[in-house]
């Protein structure tokens, strides 16, 4: 007679880690095109409490390059004036230095003293400008360059708080694995935060959809709950984290006025503030795309075609940052601030999320 095997004693679960308690920081890139005469004003009366001057570059030989619109816009009078109010409301600002495209960053990031060469003029402009840090903007990085983006991160640091020790270095990066991977080495080269860039999933030569969607309809690339994942996976720390979202839409052509309707041609951005007629009239009213959540309007066009837009609202724009508040990350922050002038709801809900209230 055999002895029977006793059961196994059952075990636990893992226990999930404990998500930090949410923080409400508010970083806002406003690009050197949106830097007019009214850009000041509406600042004022908009609850960031990053900054970031979008942007500067580099030449071939590693030194800022001069003849860019951006490096005009942030350096010329209204720059100035731009980070002088943000002081004056105690908001940090951020200079952003931009580097895309596969063979620039394929160049850039296989010569050191062109990078240290960079790092150098970065740290100075940013002394002359008196800004509190530089964002970093690479994209279109090939994998095995990664750890070399991610020394040069840590490099970039060292020298921005060797040169003032309450100054910041922010990486933004996009929601893919290659997004992911460059997130996780700038996090271990010690930057303060990351800006993870949760829009453009669907874009020009996509099929259309939400520029931020929660849950992907086609199935057919990332959305930003796959993006919060992977980053977690990554490694990426969330109390560091940024949850980036859009404040622009998209537009395409397609063959008929439904939601998903296939698309004719390529898209575009469908910027809030050339189409205020549209989001104040209550007579125009979108339908929601509860898989993607977000707003839906068609149009009809010239001849037979439609125009299918997609953009979020402050309605779903909070079912967005609901994701940051579930999963501990330091704040949130847009693209792009400025496009969104003129339609004081948005600005509502981002004073809403900076205050940590519930979003309406």
């Amino acid at each position: 007679m055999k002895t029977a095997t006793p059961a196994p004693a059952p075990t636990a679960s893992p226990t999930p880690s404990p998500r930090p308690t949410p923080g409400h920081e508010v970083y806002g890139f406003v690009p050197y095109w949106e830097m007019d005469d009214s850009i000041a004003v509406h600042l004022r009366g908009t609850a960031l409490t990053t900054l970031a001057l979008f942007g500067v570059t580099n030449t071939t030989g590693g030194a800022i390059a001069t003849n860019e619109g951006g490096f005009r816009q942030v350096t010329g009078n209204l720059g100035k004036r731009l980070i002088r109010e943000a002081h004056e409301r105690g908001v940090r600002v951020e200079l952003v230095f931009t580097s895309f495209g596969f063979a620039r960053n394929k160049r850039f990031f296989a010569d050191l003293e062109r990078q240290d060469t960079t790092i150098s003029a970065l740290v100075k402009l940013a002394d002359t400008l008196g800004v509190d840090g530089i964002a970093v903007d690479v994209e279109l990085l090939d994998l095995e360059l990664v750890p070399a983006y991610g020394a040069f991160v840590g490099r970039l640091r060292d020298a921005v708080v060797a040169a003032d020790a309450s100054d910041r270095v922010t990486a933004a990066c996009t929601g893919s694995i290659a997004g992911a991977t460059m997130a996780a080495a700038a996090a271990g080269a010690g930057v303060d935060r990351v800006f993870l860039m949760g829009y453009d999933y669907h874009w020009a030569d996509t099929v259309p959809g939400a520029s931020a969607p929660i849950h992907r309809w086609d199935d057919n690339g990332g959305d930003l709950v796959r993006s919060l994942d992977r980053y977690e996976a990554f490694g990426v720390p969330v109390e560091r984290t940024l949850l980036g979202l859009p404040l622009y839409g998209m537009s395409w052509p397609v063959a008929e006025p439904t939601i998903w309707a296939p698309s004719t041609g390529s898209g575009e951005p469908w910027i809030l503030r050339y189409h205020r007629d549209v989001l104040l009239s209550r007579s125009i009213v979108p339908q929601r795309d509860d898989v993607e959540v977000v707003e839906f309007y068609a149009f009809a066009s010239d001849g037979p075609a439609w125009r299918a837009v997609y953009v979020d609202s402050p309605a779903t724009l909070s079912s967005k940052l609901a994701l940051a508040n579930e999963r501990g990350f330091a704040g949130a922050g847009f693209w792009a601030i400025g496009y969104e002038r003129g339609l004081p709801a948005y600005t509502k809900l981002i004073a809403h999320f900076a205050a940590g209230e519930p979003m309406r």
